[in-house]
């Protein structure tokens, strides 16, 4: 596979994390397997390949679907690629201070028995993520916006899971720099990002 395929592995995931961020921020629920699948990246840290982060190319479909929807400006949602385009700029704040990243890098390790033995998905391994990403990343400015329903986003388990999955779209958003990926690819790169996107669908 191409880094192109990769970066683009790496875009679904971001986006697949944040349309279940919007999704229980307005609902309150979650797509189980999705839930599992972006929860599962953030626990795997030291995977050889972008496929493996995720589990397995399919695993990412939901998000290879809304980014080819977006390069084709088919978009459903005009909050997704705002919601992307500031956790894009948070990863570049993330990466540079070594203080917070080392402080989630150590936090994802003491969370990693518990989502283990419990299931990535638990609430208890939820709170503890949700709790790790307000002690760490919540630091940083700008902040990442949600907006939704006020009835969930009072609720404090949903907020746990919300910025949980914000953990997992982070992950995401590392990796696609990682990659290469750059804010100029949608400029010049756009078309290769297409058709990259309908190889990894097959």
């Amino acid at each position: 596979m191409s880094d192109m395929h990769d970066r683009m592995l790496a875009l679904a995931g971001l986006a697949q994390a944040l349309r279940q961020v919007r999704r229980v921020a307005e609902t309150g629920q979650a797509e189980g397997t999705v839930l599992e699948t972006a929860l599962g990246s953030v626990f795997r840290i030291d995977a050889d390949s972008a496929a493996e982060v995720y589990g397995g190319v399919p695993n990412v479909r939901p998000g290879l679907m809304l980014v080819r929807d977006y390069l084709a400006n088919k978009g459903q949602d005009p909050l997704l690629p705002k919601l992307a385009l500031a956790v894009t700029q948070l990863e570049r704040r993330f990466v540079r201070d070594e203080d917070i990243a080392g402080r989630v890098h150590e936090g994802i390790l003491a969370a990693r028995h518990d989502a283990a033995r419990l299931g990535t998905a638990h609430p208890d391994v939820l709170s503890k993520l949700g709790a790790l990403y307000a002690d760490t990343v919540s630091q940083l400015r700008p902040r990442v916006l949600v907006q939704g329903n006020p009835h969930y986003l009072g609720q404090a388990a949903i907020v746990a899971e919300i910025r949980a999955m914000l953990l997992a779209a982070l992950r995401s958003a590392v990796l696609w720099r990682q990659f290469g990926g750059s804010p100029w690819d949608f400029l010049l790169q756009r078309g290769a990002m297409a058709r990259a996107v309908d190889d990894l669908l097959g």
